[in-house]
């Protein structure tokens, strides 16, 4: 029972993580201030940047059903190197979606609104939290 409650919250923050990405791509693109600027910088991206931005998105997404199905250490394991990963790709994105920082190539919006803050940390949280869950899993019950 305690496996199952375990799973049920690394599921909820994977569902977290699904929908603050989606909300914050939704947002972007109906924000009259980046709309054009999406648009524009859209035509720039090569096809494996599109791929790339896709993988982001659906992750948390296809992370539900190993949560769920997986026994023992490799559920711990998928979930561990999953929130690793999605918690790196979560920090790329907030830097790139208009944090200045040197090694990350910036998006076409010039700096962070509320709304980039607002999904993109909670996003971030719930990678961490997953990462968090994952590692500290009672080894018995993994």
């Amino acid at each position: 029972m305690e496996a199952l409650n375990w799973k049920l919250r690394i599921s909820v923050l994977w569902l977290v993580a699904a929908e603050a990405v989606s909300a914050h791509m939704i947002m972007v693109t109906i924000d009259p201030v980046t709309e054009k600027l999406m648009l524009d910088w859209g035509t720039t991206i090569p096809a494996v940047g599109w791929l790339f931005g896709a993988v982001w998105w659906l992750v948390p997404l296809w992370m539900l059903f190993p949560t769920i199905a997986l026994k023992g250490a490799a559920n711990r394991w998928a979930n561990f190197v999953g929130g690793i990963i999605g918690t790196i790709l979560g920090i790329y994105h907030f830097f790139m979606c208009g944090v200045p920082v040197s090694f990350v190539p910036t998006g076409p919006v010039p700096g962070p609104t509320a709304h980039h803050i607002l999904l993109l940390a909670t996003a971030l949280v719930a990678t961490v939290l997953i990462t968090w869950y994952a590692w500290k899993w009672p080894k018995q019950e993994a």
